[in-house]
């Protein structure tokens, strides 16, 4: 059996937190261990599911883009959230880099994904925000690196070749932030693998954009068992009011 269905940026942010909440790396670290989730319009999601209550989105973002590589006008407001075997906990950001130890989890957004499974992260900060605090930690002690994004944000270049060209003293016009990009590898998931995880279908990603409604949303083709296709759709269809994060730039 397939079937088609088109998601919007809110029900794709809700369907790829799902996705990170049912991967088996989340699971055992919620058992066992620390989840850093940084901070991300995808990551507000992620941290209501695996939370499992509201929370400020909008204070939750740090960099986005708009008509421009923007900074949120909000950022600062909510500090990163960490898990200790499912719970929040308070412990400083240095006690936390010190513990992180194989098995935990560090959750990272992105804003591009190339054809080789690499993502790409644009860098306003000099020290290079969440990127410079965790992840030569975390690749260097085994902690596991899970990155949610949207097939949306797929690009037909090399990410790697962007990091090389692009920096903040490189890049001579700029709508907003003048960026690096930091190229990111780690275990993906997209609302293809999402789907592959909730329901147990394959999916392809068939067409992104549209207008109105449709504007920033992502089209899958979806197949497999009778049974598991309508549980996909019939997922995808309990997502169509999922309202997206609104925020407010300062760059």
């Amino acid at each position: 059996m397939n079937a088609s269905v088109v998601l919007s940026s809110a029900a794709s942010k809700r369907l790829i937190a799902k996705g990170v909440a049912a991967h088996p790396i989340v699971k055992h670290a919620l058992g066992n261990g620390r989840i850093v989730i940084t901070r991300g319009t995808t990551n507000a999601f992620v941290a209501e599911e695996l939370c499992g209550k509201k929370i400020d989105r909008g204070a939750y973002a740090a960099g986005f883009i708009d008509q421009r590589w923007n900074i949120n006008a909000r950022l600062g407001e909510m500090e990163e959230i960490v898990l200790l075997r499912g719970k929040p906990t308070d412990e400083s950001p240095d006690k936390t880099l010190a513990a992180l130890a194989a098995g935990d989890v560090v959750i990272k957004g992105g804003n591009a994904l190339d054809p080789w499974g690499i993502v790409g992260v644009l860098l306003g900060s000099a020290t290079a925000g969440t990127v410079g605090r965790y992840t030569a930690g975390a690749i260097a002690r085994g902690v596991d690196l899970l990155i949610p994004i949207s097939v949306s944000k797929s690009i037909h270049t090399s990410v790697i070749d962007l990091s090389q060209e692009m920096g903040i003293g490189k890049v001579a016009l700029h709508d907003g932030l003048a960026c690096g990009m930091f190229p990111l590898h780690g275990q993906v998931v997209t609302e293809v693998d999402a789907l592959h995880l909730l329901c147990q279908v394959d999916a392809v990603h068939a067409t992104s954009n549209g207008v109105g409604a449709g504007r920033g949303s992502v089209s899958l083709f979806i197949y497999g068992e009778d049974s598991a296709v309508r549980k996909a759709y019939d997922l995808v269809a309990s997502l169509k009011d999922e309202v997206d994060v609104e925020l407010s730039g300062r760059a």
